[in-house]
């Protein structure tokens, strides 16, 4: 069975990037959030396989909301993505249970190889 994602960023164009490459690829898109309290309450609802979410984001940052998943429910994959240069942000990000991490501008490979790892 397909692989379902939920994609957390604020920015429209990124999560239709990313939505392009992962559907391309098999997987399907269990929803999408622009902000970190969206992603929690989208999380709640869908129960994704995968949860890719931006680390910046306005209302709650994707690592409060990374928090917030992972108390929810310990078995959940999230993978963050953040842009160069935040690696005080992905090292806590990594800390609070994330997967891994995707830098921008995205590798539609390195975004297949981090989602392919954390969901098989």
């Amino acid at each position: 069975m397909a692989k379902s994602i939920l994609i957390c960023d604020d920015a429209a164009f990124m999560r239709m990037m990313i939505k392009d490459i992962l559907v391309k690829n098999g997987y399907v898109i269990a929803g999408e959030a622009e902000n970190g309290v969206k992603a929690v309450e989208k999380y709640a609802e869908t129960k994704p396989d995968l949860v890719l979410m931006d680390i910046t984001m306005p209302e709650m940052d994707g690592i409060q909301a990374l928090k917030k998943i992972k108390e929810a429910d310990p078995s959940a994959s999230v993978v963050m993505c953040s842009a160069m240069g935040q690696q005080a942000m992905v090292i806590e990000s990594i800390q609070s249970g994330a997967r891994d991490f995707i830098v921008k501008p995205f590798q539609p490979d390195r975004v297949l190889e981090a989602v392919k790892k954390a969901v098989d």
